[in-house]
């Protein structure tokens, strides 16, 4: 069965090009958690420390409630069909933040707004990508 992935490595996701705002804002929370609280948490909660089949993973298996008996088969199956990177994610497309994934794969999140973030996108030895644009 093929395995497919959504790291990126030595990347730098920008944010979407149709983005409005001049900061990125923090997903507001809600009594059900949407999935880009769930990813935000993860991401900026501890920078560096999970890659992005990691981050869209461990969402799904908690919103769908995987147990851990259950969780290298559901993986599997998860992996076995493509999934949407992170170019995807709400936290680029309508937040306003950008997602680096280092030499390992490991993401972490920067608002439009900050130094490094620009520092990012001038890198010319991390490859740029844009996130989706939130309409068509």
């Amino acid at each position: 069965m093929k395995t497919h992935t959504t790291n990126y490595f030595d990347t730098f996701i920008q944010a979407a090009a149709d983005f409005k705002g001049d900061e990125s804002m923090r997903p507001v929370a809600k009594e059900k958690k949407t999935v880009a609280q769930m990813q935000y948490d993860l991401i900026a909660n501890d920078p560096y420390h999970y890659t992005s089949d990691e981050v869209l993973f461990k969402i799904h298996a908690e919103r769908n409630g995987i147990t851990l008996s259950q969780e290298k088969q559901a993986r599997t199956n998860f992996f076995s069909k493509g999934q949407a990177c992170l170019r995807a994610s709400p936290l680029t497309k309508n937040y306003g933040f950008g997602i680096h994934a280092n030499a390992q794969g490991r993401v972490a999140l920067y608002g439009i707004e900050t130094d490094t973030y620009q520092k990012m996108v001038d890198d010319p030895h991390i490859t740029q990508v844009k996130a989706m644009k939130s309409k068509r």
